[in-house]
């Protein structure tokens, strides 16, 4: 079933499924669809109340994703292009020899392989590499500061995500994109100290956003910053 509502000046589009299941769940996809899962029988009332209630947070999803624009041109990573590391431009160099290695010095990305070809998994394994040791190092204060509200992460985990800066599983565990190492070093605080603010309150509420906005007062700033940096 598809049907739609009007919230403010957006109109959410929403399709339905049914399924054995207690309760109703709303799930936004990248490409900004809303699926309602409902149990079997449920009323077109109560799903239409539900979406009404959520319209706030659906609303919230879609900038979400607008955040990370229009995807840029793929890398090509050959000599002239520019790529970041922690929020600083540099033009990439590759030449062809040996061995391996990846300098970074002055406005310069410096990559020697063999063949040529090979530059692309060579920087995309040096960011990963420093994305480990930087977020570990970010992170850690940042971590000191919430164990005053009795949470500390389980593990943080370093991936590739399309949609997504970080995330918080239930089980504690923090997930940050490898791109970030790319942001500006308060761009990746806020990130951390978004997720971390999830251990404490789940939901986007008031209560989170006045958590966060006491961790980090500036985080609007590096917000915006970090959704139209790539």
């Amino acid at each position: 079933m598809d049907d739609f509502i009007n919230w403010g000046e957006s109109i959410i589009n929403y399709s339905v499924t049914y399924s054995d299941r207690k309760t109703l769940g709303i799930v936004v996809d990248s490409d900004k669809t809303v699926i309602v899962k409902a149990p079997e029988g449920a009323a077109i009332e109560l799903i239409r109340e539900k979406i009404s209630k959520r319209a706030g947070w659906i609303v919230k999803q879609w900038q979400y994703f607008d955040s990370f624009g229009t995807p840029a041109p793929p890398r090509r990573y050959i000599s002239g292009e520019s790529h970041y590391y922690l929020g600083r431009q540099y033009l990439l160099r590759v030449e062809e020899g040996r061995p391996n290695s990846i300098k970074y010095k002055g406005r310069y990305f410096e990559v020697v392989c063999n063949p040529k070809s090979k530059a692309k998994d060579l920087m995309k394994g040096w960011y990963r590499t420093r994305a480990k040791v930087k977020f570990a190092e970010i992170a850690e204060p940042i971590i000191t500061r919430f164990a005053r509200y009795g949470v500390e992460p389980t593990s943080i985990y370093i991936q590739e995500m399309e949609n997504r800066w970080g995330s918080c599983t239930q089980a504690g565990k923090i997930i940050l994109n490898t791109e970030l190492i790319k942001m500006p070093k308060p761009c990746i605080e806020y990130v951390i100290t978004h997720e971390l603010t999830h251990l404490v309150h789940r939901n986007h509420t008031k209560a989170f956003y006045d958590l966060l906005e006491a961790e980090m007062p500036d985080w609007k700033r590096w917000k915006e910053r970090l959704e139209r940096f790539l």
